[in-house]
């Protein structure tokens, strides 16, 4: 877990306040342009300072372990348009007021709408599981627009405390709960579910403890906990993807079928097979920056861990 202001050295704390001072003067500065503007402005900046930062060769050396037969014309496509997505969600989450206001009426499709519907109709616990596609924030402000009820969303704090602050805050401004990953986080987000809530979850991180699952046809260990809550709280699990249209700013929302109730594993299975068929729809819109895969970590035990 990151560390308190308090528990940080004098070292570290200076460090991350300067970081903080130049990522806040950034977006500062980012939102005193329009908000088309701001959007792609932040879009162009991440594609440029991609090859620079490390993001060129994280996404190709997962695209060679998962997709070693792809042309190089399109693997140098997807180092430009994966950092240009990434830039655009960063500023369009630091820019909660124009992002909430034109997301909301965000065009919905896909078979899962009529079972969405019918569980926020009858009060029944909801699961969105989604990924870092598009951007997924998109999809909470146009879902919590059609069903009238607050979709709760689970975060992970940020290293720098300083930056976490304002970047809690904008989380905020799109919608109330929030529940932080940890313990508590976890505690009140079953207790909405206890009460028929809809949270939304992003299911494509890599988890240590969790269960070697297959993605693109790699082992890519993957919690299991989310399908067992939807076990335990009987919530309807629908995958949920905001794919990001041709104009860069604005997002089709695609529901799919629940995930059918079996066991926890095989769910999981269903989730990663599901987002992948995604994912290949739309190569340039999942973050591929993540280190999804670790096959130097994945090789050694791992030490397992209390869900509850």
């Amino acid at each position: 877990m990151p560390l308190e202001k308090s528990e940080l050295s004098r070292g570290a704390r200076a460090s991350y306040y300067a970081q903080y001072l130049v990522l806040r003067g950034l977006i500062g500065g980012m939102r005193m342009l329009p908000y088309d503007t701001r959007i792609a402005a932040m879009g162009r900046l991440m594609r440029t300072l991609g090859p620079l930062v490390g993001f060129s060769k994280r996404i190709r050396d997962n695209l060679a372990l998962t997709c070693p037969d792809l042309p190089e014309t399109e693997v140098r496509r997807l180092c430009r348009a994966v950092p240009d997505n990434a830039g655009r969600a960063i500023m369009e989450h630091f820019s909660p007021e124009g992002f909430t206001q034109r997301q909301k009426s965000a065009e919905i499709t896909g078979p899962g709408i009529a079972a969405f519907d019918a569980a926020v109709a009858a009060g029944k616990p909801v699961m969105m599981i989604t990924a870092h596609f598009g951007h997924y924030l998109a999809a909470r402000v146009a879902l919590q627009a059609r069903g009238g009820k607050p979709i709760g969303c689970l975060y992970r704090r940020m290293a720098n405390p300083y930056f976490n602050e304002i970047y809690v805050d904008a989380f905020h401004q799109t919608g109330e709960p929030m529940f932080e990953q940890g313990r508590r986080g976890m505690m009140e987000m079953v207790r909405s579910l206890k009460q028929g809530g809809i949270i939304a979850i992003v299911s494509d991180l890599h988890a240590h403890g969790g269960e070697e699952l297959t993605f693109f046809g790699q082992t890519a260990v993957t919690s299991v906990l989310n399908a067992e809550l939807a076990l335990k709280y009987d919530a309807v699990m629908i995958p949920c993807y905001a794919v990001r249209k041709p104009d860069g700013l604005d997002f089709e929302i695609v529901l799919h079928d629940p995930v059918p109730h079996s066991d926890a594993t095989t769910m999981t299975q269903f989730i990663n097979d599901d987002l992948e068929k995604m994912v290949r729809k739309h190569m340039g819109q999942w973050f591929w920056i993540h280190r999804r895969w670790k096959p130097w970590l994945d090789a050694e035990p791992q030490p397992t861990t209390d869900a509850a």
